[in-house]
């Protein structure tokens, strides 16, 4: 049976200079994707690529084709990277969904994040019966943690942050101005919660003009030109930089530029992308304070110790469901070997049964005949009761050596992958399956 592996880097074992250089979206992932699963040996993958983590996820004999992934991308990941493998696998993503490996503990924007992630592997076609039950009961597992623990409640989050390190510089942001650079989700939170301090307006700014009079709209602010850049630079006080760009949108020339026009009026960079889009230089430029996604974990860590309680009910429930999920896999590794036993013996028995009626079939009815099938069948059940009840309860207890001893005792050819199964419940919605072509 093939094993799941886990490798990845996140904010806790790598600086985003790393995590940049390895993170990919849409259709570049899908094609990522597609190409970990072409390798001889991988039957299913899927990766959670975020501003804080780059995971990947794959069915496979081994971890190598997840640890090519990273190091085919980027040389600078090898040394940062981390694995895991079977159950410490399945307890990682729990973790990760049920937001108790983020950056803001509690936090919710992950789970959506984990759900996309599977929605993008199904749509690539490397998600298949497996990592459909291993992504549901991932989703339950957190909804359990939301519903069961308050790790949730008074949690910060980045934009709770954004609005911490705003307060520190300028105390409140009334007759201030906001500028919001991009269609990022978390910037657009960012900014509503800024909007808590009393700024005056809040400008969004978008390479495409129908995204920007979107965000306005959600964000209660104003549709400017992407164009208008440099000078939105000089109006706003608080610059949100979150967009989808490869590198820089803002460069250091242009913000000495900028600085210039507003006659050393503070300025406050935050750069919520990955890669980043605001160039680190701009932090050196008198007067200007720059921030990105690790300036931020060094603020969450100092509130971390609040919901240090409500973390260990939800370290529970996850090691509860890891176990269970755990449980349910051995079982379903020792069902192909149950099945193909019986129908092996089945076969014997009732071969055996044509061979006796062959040659007593004329003085039997038919009753009589059914009679010698039925006892055929009847000592099968006998017989196998016991092995099955002690292949059963090995199953349930995580032993797969019992299956693999009894296919080897009588030489039954072991089925290799997941058998089918539906997908589970998911938190909020059903994730479903989708089958996979076969490798050429």
């Amino acid at each position: 049976m093939s094993e799941v592996f886990l490798v990845g880097l996140s904010h806790h074992s790598a600086p985003i200079a790393v995590r940049e250089q390895v993170a990919l979206k849409d259709e570049v992932l899908k094609a990522a994707l597609r190409g970990v699963r072409e390798v001889s040996g991988v039957q299913e993958a899927m990766a959670i690529s975020t501003c804080n983590r780059v995971e990947v996820y794959v069915l496979a004999d081994s971890a190598e084709p997840a640890r090519r992934f990273f190091l085919d991308r980027a040389a600078a990941a090898d040394g940062h990277l981390y694995e895991r493998q079977g159950s410490q696998a399945v307890r990682h993503l729990f973790r990760v969904a049920a937001s108790l490996d983020s950056m803001v503990l509690g936090e919710q924007q992950i789970l959506g994040q984990v759900k996309e992630a599977y929605g993008l592997a199904s749509a690539a076609q490397t998600a298949g019966s497996f990592l459909s039950r291993l992504c549901n009961r991932a989703f339950a597992t957190a909804k359990r943690v939301r519903t069961e623990t308050d790790i949730g409640r008074g949690a910060s989050s980045v934009s709770q942050v954004a609005v911490e390190l705003v307060a520190k510089i300028f105390g409140d942001l009334k007759g201030r101005a906001i500028l919001l650079a991009g269609a990022g989700k978390m910037g657009a939170l960012s900014a509503k919660a800024l909007a808590s301090l009393g700024a005056d307006r809040v400008l969004v700014a978008n390479r495409s003009r129908e995204r920007a009079v979107a965000l306005a709209e959600q964000t209660g602010g104003h549709p400017r030109d992407w164009a208008e850049l440099p000078e939105l630079l000089v109006e706003a006080d608080v610059v949100i930089v979150s967009t989808g760009a490869p590198t820089f949108v803002v460069g250091a020339e242009l913000v000495q530029a900028a600085m210039k026009a507003r006659r050393r009026r503070s300025l406050c960079l935050i750069d919520l992308s990955v890669p980043r889009n605001v160039d680190p230089c701009c932090s050196d430029v008198t007067d200007v304070y720059a921030y990105d996604m690790d300036d931020l974990q060094k603020v969450v860590l100092t509130t971390k110790s609040a919901r240090a309680e409500e973390a260990l009910r939800a370290e529970a429930i996850v090691e509860a469901e890891v176990m269970a999920f755990t449980a349910e896999r051995e079982a379903r590794a020792a069902l192909p070997v149950l099945a193909a036993l019986r129908r092996q013996a089945e076969e014997i028995a009732l071969a055996e049964a044509e061979r006796t009626l062959a040659q007593v079939g004329q003085k039997l009815d038919e009753k009589g005949r059914r009679s010698v099938e039925a006892m055929a069948r009847a000592i099968v059940n006998k017989l196998l009761h016991g092995p099955t009840s002690r292949l059963k309860q090995a199953a349930s207890n995580g032993d797969s050596a019992l299956p693999g001893a009894a296919a080897e005792l009588f030489g039954i050819e072991e089925e290799r992958g997941e058998p089918p199964a539906p997908p589970a419940e998911a938190a909020e919605a059903p994730v479903h399956m989708v089958a996979l072509p076969e490798k050429r």
